[in-house]
């Protein structure tokens, strides 16, 4: 038998699950629509407290509306429908006071096929975080869009041209515009690679596959890679500390890390980019600064959400993805990261990750 008690709680069988552990809202009620129970959440989204909910009916203290102005809980009709109707999806509906609500409901019947319904169930989530994330998702939209057209443009521009005129142009020309043509195929692959981490972040599908790295070897690797496609070879000065432990990472996620961070110093920084590598308690720490202007500690929290460009890096180009894949790569690793002001006055992306035996590294 199940039911709902005067704590608030609802009784399955010989289980009692508090609803205030929900991490959703929940309101339930009678068949009639007299409220039973309301957990905390249900209180914090709709605003009105679980004291002044329960005994009354839905439509005094929860009018529902869509957005056509319908009272949600008339045409759920409880009492009539098909007896085998028992789930109502969810959808998007508001209270008089404005705010939004994702809310679903599920007809409880006895017996559980075709009886009487006995209850309602109604779940509810916040609008607003649902909200936020479709602006993101059209927020990615619009950045692949926008960052997609130039390069397709030159390479479908150039590409065009060479085959209409190919035999006009001297080699030398021919050899620009192919030259052209690659870095923009490039700029594309590198553009898709970014989707597809930021696709697996948000979804837990990040494999991480744990090798010995050489953290200081992979971090001169990187820097000479730059100084030899013509960067300055004094812009750059590595740290390494003292009696590295053995570390085990994903060297290709590492060196997208490195990358990453390396990237953004140079681009949204000045001065000398240094790269200090040290031992910490419980693993080992990796901190990249530049001599910038830095970033205000009231923008820190949001320099690793996606899309964010600080300044003018519009201007300077990318996707606004790098620091957000930076993040989920670090916290796949089971480590850390923030950002904080240098000694020298620019930023400092300082990223922690543990150390740790094989078998720690297989679990």
């Amino acid at each position: 038998m199940h039911g709902a008690d005067t704590d608030g709680r609802v009784v399955a069988a010989a289980c009692t699950i508090a609803i205030d552990d929900l991490p959703d809202g929940l309101i339930v009620t009678d068949r009639y629509g007299c409220v039973v129970a309301v957990n905390r959440a249900a209180a914090r989204l709709t605003g009105v407290a679980m004291e002044r909910s329960v005994g009354r009916h839905m439509n005094d203290i929860f009018p529902f509306r869509d957005h056509d102005g319908r009272d949600w809980w008339k045409a759920l009709d409880p009492e009539g429908g098909l007896p085998s109707r028992s789930r109502v999806p969810e959808r998007p509906l508001h209270l008089p006071g404005g705010q939004e609500l994702y809310v679903a409901a599920r007809l409880v019947r006895e017996p559980e096929r075709g009886g009487e319904v006995e209850r309602v169930a109604i779940t509810l989530r916040d609008g607003g975080a649902r909200a936020r994330l479709e602006r993101s998702r059209a927020d990615l939209v619009s950045t692949v869009a926008h960052e997609l057209r130039s390069p397709l443009t030159s390479v479908k521009g150039f590409t065009a041209t060479l085959l209409a005129k190919w035999t006009r142009f001297t080699d030398e020309q021919k050899r620009v515009m192919l030259e052209t043509v690659n870095n923009d195929a490039d700029r594309v692959t590198r553009l898709i690679t970014e989707l597809l981490d930021v696709s697996r972040i948000e979804s837990g599908r990040l494999e991480v596959r744990r090798q010995v790295v050489d953290v200081p070897a992979r971090v001169r690797r990187l820097i000479a890679g730059r100084v030899a496609a013509g960067e300055p070879e004094d812009r750059y000065r590595l740290i390494v500390g003292d009696h590295l432990p053995e570390m085990w990472l994903d060297q290709d996620k590492i060196d997208q890390i490195l990358g990453n961070l390396v990237e953004n110093a140079v681009r949204h920084g000045r001065g000398t980019v240094t790269i200090e590598i040290e031992s910490v308690g419980w693993g080992v720490a990796v901190s990249v600064r530049d001599e910038g202007e830095g970033i205000e500690p009231e923008l820190a929290p949001r320099v690793f959400r996606q899309f964010w460009r600080g300044g003018n890096s519009r201007r300077r180009g990318g996707t606004g993805l790098g620091l957000f894949i930076v993040k989920g790569l670090v916290e796949a690793h089971g480590g850390t990261i923030a950002v904080q002001r240098a000694p020298e006055g620019g930023a400092e992306f300082r990223f922690t990750v543990p150390t740790g035996t094989p078998d720690f590294a297989s679990v």
